[in-house]
C-alpha cells in the first residue's frame, strides 16, 4: 500500500499529498539556485500532433519525433529505435525527478514535524 497508507493511516502529517503543490519553498536549502525545466514542445505543436492531455509533460518533443519518425518510415518501425529510447529515457529521468522532489517533501515534513515536537 506504500503511500497511501502513510499519508490516510500511519502518517498523514508527515506524508505529502501527490495531487497537491508542494508547501516548501522550492529553492530552500538551494544557496546557489536550481535550474528551472522548461517546456520545449509548444502548445501549438502538441494540439497540432494531437497529443493526448497525459503525453504533453517535460518528454514532450521527443515523443513527437519519435511520432514523426514512425510516420517516415513506416512499416520499418525498427528504424526508430534512436529516438524511442531518448523519449523513454526521458520519461525515466523525469519520472525520477518526480520521485526526488516527493521525497524532498517527505523529508522537510518529517523535519518540520520534529522542530514543532521539540517546541512543544
Amino acid at each position: 500500500m506504500g503511500n497511501a497508507w502513510a499519508l490516510y493511516v500511519s502518517d498523514p502529517q508527515g506524508t505529502p499529498n501527490p495531487l497537491k503543490e508542494p508547501s516548501f519553498d522550492p529553492l530552500y536549502g538551494f544557496s546557489s539556485g536550481r535550474k528551472e525545466r522548461v517546456m520545449i514542445a509548444t502548445q501549438e505543436e502538441m494540439e497540432s500532433a494531437k497529443l493526448p492531455l497525459e503525453d504533453r509533460d517535460y518528454c514532450a518533443h521527443k515523443l513527437l519525433k519519435y511520432r514523426a519518425c514512425r510516420a517516415d518510415v513506416w512499416p520499418w518501425l525498427y528504424k526508430c529505435h534512436h529516438e524511442k529510447h531518448d523519449y523513454l529515457h526521458c520519461e525515466y529521468e523525469d519520472y525520477v525527478l518526480r520521485m526526488k522532489e516527493f521525497e524532498r517533501e517527505r523529508r522537510l515534513l518529517q523535519r518540520k514535524k520534529r522542530i514543532e515536537a521539540r517546541a512543544a
